[in-house]
């Protein structure tokens, strides 16, 4: 069992920084997600990591081993360490089963080993002998997970391997990977823009940002108490207010709300996941508070599958908010409601 510690990594193109000094520890057997938008950073970290690129600064260890200090370099075939690239890269001139057994070597029960992987990643052993042009893209991603899983590297690093599957099967995948993973006691590293991939892929969370991370955490802590309002968008729908800080608490629009306040007094910004707005039907009193529901009233309502986007007005506050609700028994435009808020807000 190996974990990864990064320290100080740069890397430049030119006058162009895409990673500018960046600190990371992976733990064996661990998930990590790196998320960001283009050009923050995440697939050069990476790159760094397996050995494609040597770093300008800093260090890459793994386990006793050091991959990058200095003039020293251990080069991507030498690692442990496997990857799957946003294309899959397969051997086009290979069927499905070949590509497999070339992670495999010299294997005597290669045959049997392919079935298994192929099972691992949802698919059917009859695709075995088909080539990489007669598959859809989500076949073809799935059969580089296989090839990568069969070299059982001690690190995964994962570029955007579920962007050419549908929704639906991007979950299961996704689970039948973890599962895979957690098995096999290998750790991985997902480099992904879709924030809910990663926040239910990983056991710790980075936010990239300007070749930096901006934040590193469990993908709670980062949810609920993001370091900046910027990743606070980044991760999700957030409302943000103004509020006055109390011991404890903070007054605003929505009522007083628990909060850390860490000693601050006076106007704050503060931040609620739309999802921490609960509804009633009629007027309210929060547990354990001096404070009534507030009662609003329905703008506007937009379907969106399970869930629908609620548009409400306070009335008193001269304010509109978005909040998330089962789309079954969506409230009808015009609708009075009443909203408590659950949990705590967080103070920026």
């Amino acid at each position: 069992m190996s974990d990864l510690r990064i320290r100080g990594a740069v890397k430049r193109y030119g006058p162009v920084v895409a990673v500018g000094g960046v600190d990371l520890d992976v733990r064996a057997g661990s998930r990590t997600a790196i998320v960001g938008t283009s050009g923050s950073g995440k697939t050069t970290l990476l790159r760094l990591i397996a050995g494609f690129e040597a770093p300008d600064e800093g260090e890459i260890h793994f386990g006793e081993a050091c991959l990058s200090q200095g003039s020293r370099f251990v080069p991507a075939y030498k690692r442990e360490i496997g990857i799957v690239a946003q294309d899959g890269a397969l051997f086009p001139h290979l069927d499905v089963a070949a590509n497999i057994r070339f992670g495999l070597g010299r294997r005597a029960d290669g045959d049997i080993h392919v079935q298994r992987l192929l099972a691992a990643v949802e698919l059917s052993p009859t695709i075995a002998t088909r080539r990489p042009d007669e598959l859809s893209g989500g076949q073809q991603q799935r059969v580089a997970l296989a090839r990568a899983l069969a070299r059982q590297p001690k690190l995964m690093l994962l570029d955007e391997p579920f962007s050419a599957l549908d929704s639906g099967l991007r979950q299961s995948v996704r689970d039948s990977l973890c599962h895979t993973l957690d098995s096999a006691g290998i750790a991985s590293i997902l480099v992904t823009h879709d924030q809910v991939e990663a926040l239910s892929f990983a056991d710790q969370v980075a936010v990239m940002r300007g070749g930096i991370f901006a934040q590193t955490g469990t993908p709670l802590d980062l949810y609920l108490r993001p370091g900046s309002v910027e990743t606070a968008l980044f991760l999700g729908k957030a409302i943000l207010l103004t509020a006055t800080a109390g011991p404890g608490y903070v007054d605003c629009v929505l009522g007083r709300i628990p909060a850390s306040t860490r000693g601050k007094t006076g106007a704050v910004d503060i931040m609620l996941r739309p999802e921490q707005v609960l509804v009633h039907t009629r007027p309210t009193s929060p547990v354990g508070r001096d404070t009534r529901s507030i009662a609003a009233s329905v703008t506007n309502v937009r379907f969106e599958g399970p869930d629908c986007t609620v548009g409400v007005a306070i009335a008193d506050a001269a304010m509109e908010l978005t909040l998330k609700l089962p789309s079954f028994g969506a409230p009808e435009v015009g609708r009075v409601l009443h909203l408590v808020v659950g949990g705590e807000a967080h103070v920026f």
